[in-house]
């Protein structure tokens, strides 16, 4: 691994298990200062215990915030950048999926939550962390986690999912154009299935899903969390300093 990251602080929101902790353990392991931000206290608990354990060189800290609370998200920022001086790169993961309707059927309360954690969420999370970032100098850079479902890719029954992610896609791309002469890059990776218990369908074992996948995918597979995870971190790093307002599609050709 390299240090691309050290002396840097990441802040990585729904970083309490699977594709979130995969980037806050891979910010770790390239010498950051890593803030693991959700809801639930004792999972977010594990991925510093794990990036701890990894003797990485920067320091882990958990923060439980909900990101569709503005108290929540300025609190977090505020926290994240009293406890290690700066807020260099923010990963907005945190998401819910809602899925298995049409739209005529769409339940109201599923719709509600879509937008208030998936688009909202990302919404209130940059404006605290560009608030941050435009301050301090040498900017910043954030990575939205979008999804290939919603601007690239539709499928039947999961409307409001598709709707809210499209949606961040979207918003990534003007909100990079309103801010980058803040000096702050704004980008979005939006992952097919990867191996979280998110692409599993109700009852399916991974074994199973690993079947599906061969005639699904044109890859034949999901996508690791850690190749996803290396994606996110090449568009928070200086390697991508003229990467702006893009949406990077890893899912294994299903949208191409």
């Amino acid at each position: 691994m390299t240090a691309r990251f050290s002396g840097k602080t990441a802040l990585v929101t729904g970083a309490g298990s699977g594709l979130g902790r995969a980037i806050a353990l891979a910010f770790a392991a390239e010498g950051a200062n890593v803030v693991v931000a959700g809801r639930t206290a004792a999972t977010l608990d594990e991925t510093v215990a794990l990036a701890q354990r990894a003797g990485c060189g920067g320091d882990a800290v958990a923060i439980t915030a909900d990101v569709s609370r503005s108290e929540d998200v300025r609190a977090l920022v505020r926290e994240s950048v009293e406890r290690f001086g700066s807020l260099d790169a923010a990963v907005n993961n945190a998401g819910v999926f809602r899925g298995g309707a049409p739209v005529a059927e769409l339940p109201e309360n599923d719709w509600r939550t879509l937008l208030d954690i998936n688009v909202t969420g990302v919404l209130l999370s940059m404006q605290a962390e560009i608030d941050a970032m435009r301050t301090q100098e040498g900017g910043g850079a954030i990575v939205n986690i979008s999804a290939n479902l919603g601007a690239h890719r539709r499928i039947p029954g999961v409307a409001g999912y598709i709707a809210s992610k499209a949606a961040v896609s979207a918003l990534t791309r003007a909100a990079a154009v309103d801010h980058i002469q803040d000096g702050v890059r704004i980008n979005a990776v939006s992952p097919g299935p990867a191996a979280t218990t998110m692409s599993l369908l109700p009852g399916e074992s991974d074994a199973e899903r690993a079947v599906r996948m061969k005639d699904e995918s044109p890859l034949g597979r999901v996508s690791t969390v850690d190749e996803v995870a290396a994606a996110v971190l090449y568009l928070a790093s200086a390697d991508a300093a003229s990467v702006v307002g893009s949406d990077l599609v890893i899912d294994g050709g299903a949208s191409a």
